[in-house]
């Protein structure tokens, strides 16, 4: 079991650490802005490992597994923005509204996470202060500049899952999600359900709503842009090659549902 480091936290992230935040392609032309909250899986050295092992802090509960280089190759294709965010979900999930449960959770499925136990009010503002805020300022910070220079944008929020949750084995290949608003969604749903042997959630194996969710409410609905959380299942993109043929099929059909709207 790793150690934990639960000294005082004024600056969590030292100098010589990596930002938060990479935006790859800033200069990217397509309308489609990807989104990537759990993308990374750095803890600042301020927190030691939170008392997690690193094995239990490769697996899913601290990041989305093989959806960083997806992205990546996906922005490419699309000659599209990435903001993605390059610090566990364990030291604060950029995707859950601060203040929740899961914000800074104390246990992630089955797994104890004991450096986020006890924590005060100054680590957590920390937390949010330094990690979360930097995140969601530059995804608000380029749907701004689109704003003000009238171009089109629809907000693509990507993330992967596990193929089994406490026991239970996921037959999707891939989700789309969606709250208030399911226009892209349904049509991309309806794209990848005529993709062979896929098998497509609908909502599933999670949904969208305002309290277990902060991207797509916040940066999509309250905007009333186009948007989609797309989830896909992380053993089909544990490697290159998985990877990059989610890219081109996401790069193929992405446009051409946006399209349809």
């Amino acid at each position: 079991m790793g150690t934990i480091e639960r000294n005082p936290v004024h600056n969590l992230i030292a100098d010589d650490e990596p930002r938060p935040v990479t935006i790859h392609n800033a200069a990217g032309r397509s309308p489609l802005l990807i989104v990537a909250d759990h993308a990374g899986m750095l803890i600042p050295r301020a927190l030691g490992t939170l008392g997690v092992s690193d094995a239990e802090r490769a697996r899913h509960i601290g990041w989305d597994i093989g959806i960083a280089p997806l992205c990546r190759m996906l922005a490419d294709a699309l000659d599209a923005c990435l903001i993605q965010q390059n610090y566990s979900r364990l030291v604060i999930d950029c995707n859950r509204p601060p203040g929740t449960e899961q914000s800074m959770p104390v246990i992630s499925e089955s797994t104890p996470i004991p450096g986020n136990v006890g924590l005060s009010d100054a680590d957590k503002a920390a937390r949010i202060t330094e990690i979360f805020e930097p995140y969601h300022a530059a995804i608000a910070r380029e749907l701004d500049r689109r704003n003000h220079g009238g171009l089109p944008v629809a907000l693509i929020a990507m993330h992967s899952f596990t193929p089994v949750y406490k026991g239970e084995a996921r037959p999707w290949h891939a989700g789309v999600l969606y709250n208030r608003d399911a226009r892209f969604a349904q049509s991309l749903r309806r794209m990848l359900v005529r993709e062979t042997g896929l098998v497509v959630g609908d909502n599933e194996p999670y949904s969208v709503d305002d309290f277990t969710d902060h991207t797509i409410p916040v940066h999509g609905e309250r905007r009333a842009l186009h948007h989609i959380a797309v989830e896909i299942r992380q053993d089909l993109i544990t490697d290159e090659a998985g990877q990059r043929a989610w890219a081109e099929r996401m790069a193929r059909l992405l446009p051409v549902a946006y399209q349809e709207l």
